[in-house]
C-alpha cells in the first residue's frame, strides 16, 4: 500500500490565496485541504485529521492566535503554522506563546512556505520518535507498540490486528477525545476489509471487553458523546 499523503489544512479568509496555496501543495505531493474560517476548527480537526495547520492570524471571525490557543487548551497538539500580514516581533512572540510552531509574514513565496512546513514535520516527526516505541501503562496492563502486545501482569491479551492498531491509536492522544472518522483513519488494517463506524464501536466494545472490569461503566475508554471515544489513563 502507498503512504498517504500529507494533509494540509489551509485556514484563510483570503479565497485567492487559499486556491494559490492547494495547488502548490498539491503540485508537490500534499493533500490540501480548505477552510475560509476557525470557526470550527476543532470540528475539521476530527473529521479530516490534518497533519499540519496553515492558520492566517487576523480573519473576519476572528484571531488565529486565539484559536491557536483554544486547540492546545483542548489538547490537540497538531503543528500549526500562523500566517500574518503584521510581520513584528511582538506578534510573533504572540503567536508563539499561544502555540504555534511556527510564523510566516505576508506576503510571502510559497516556497518558504513549503520549506517551513517540512521543517515543522521533521521536528514533529523528531519528537514523537523519541516516545513511540515507549511501553504504556495504565492499572494493570502495560501496551507494548514494539511488539504490539497488550498483558496484564504475565497474560498476554489476544487482540486482532485492528484492534491492536484501535488501542494505539487511543493511548497514542490520551485525554483526547477522537471522533469515529478519526479513529477510522488512525486504526485503519486493510487485512480487515473495509471499516465503518459500527466497526469501530464493535471493535471498542471487544476492547472495553478485555480490560475493563465493568464495560458497561469503562473506566479506561471512556465514550464522549456526540464525538467518540477517549482514552483515560
Amino acid at each position: 500500500m502507498e503512504n498517504p499523503l500529507v494533509k494540509v489544512l489551509v485556514v484563510d479568509d483570503d479565497p485567492a490565496l487559499r486556491q494559490l496555496l492547494a495547488d502548490y501543495l498539491n503540485r508537490h505531493h500534499y493533500d490540501t485541504l480548505l477552510a475560509p474560517d476557525a470557526s470550527d476548527l476543532p470540528a475539521r480537526i476530527q473529521r479530516y485529521s490534518p497533519d499540519l495547520i496553515v492558520l492566517d492570524r487576523m480573519m473576519p471571525d476572528g484571531d488565529g492566535a486565539e484559536a491557536c490557543r483554544r486547540l492546545r487548551q483542548l489538547g490537540e497538539d497538531i503543528p500549526v503554522i500562523l500566517l500574518t500580514a503584521r510581520d513584528e516581533t511582538v506578534d510573533r512572540v504572540i503567536g508563539l506563546e499561544a502555540g504555534a510552531d511556527d510564523y510566516l509574514g505576508k506576503p510571502f513565496d510559497p516556497r518558504e512556505l513549503l520549506a517551513r512546513i517540512e521543517a515543522v514535520l521533521r521536528r514533529k516527526k523528531g519528537a514523537s520518535a523519541l516516545t513511540k516505541d515507549q511501553p504504556v501503562a495504565f492499572g494493570p496492563f502495560v501496551f507494548d507498540p514494539t511488539t504490539r502486545q497488550l498483558s496484564k501482569e504475565t497474560e498476554i491479551i489476544k487482540l486482532t490486528g485492528g484492534e491492536v492498531n484501535l488501542l494505539e491509536a487511543l493511548v497514542n492522544n490520551p485525554g483526547k477525545p477522537l471522533s469515529r472518522e478519526r479513529l477510522l483513519a488512525l486504526a485503519r488494517d486493510d487485512d480487515e476489509g473495509e471499516r465503518n463506524d459500527r466497526a469501530i464501536d464493535i471493535a471498542i466494545l471487544r476492547l472495553r471487553r478485555a480490560i475493563e472490569d465493568d464495560p458497561k461503566q469503562p473506566r479506561w475508554i471512556q465514550t464522549v458523546w456526540g464525538v467518540g471515544y477517549r482514552f483515560s489513563p
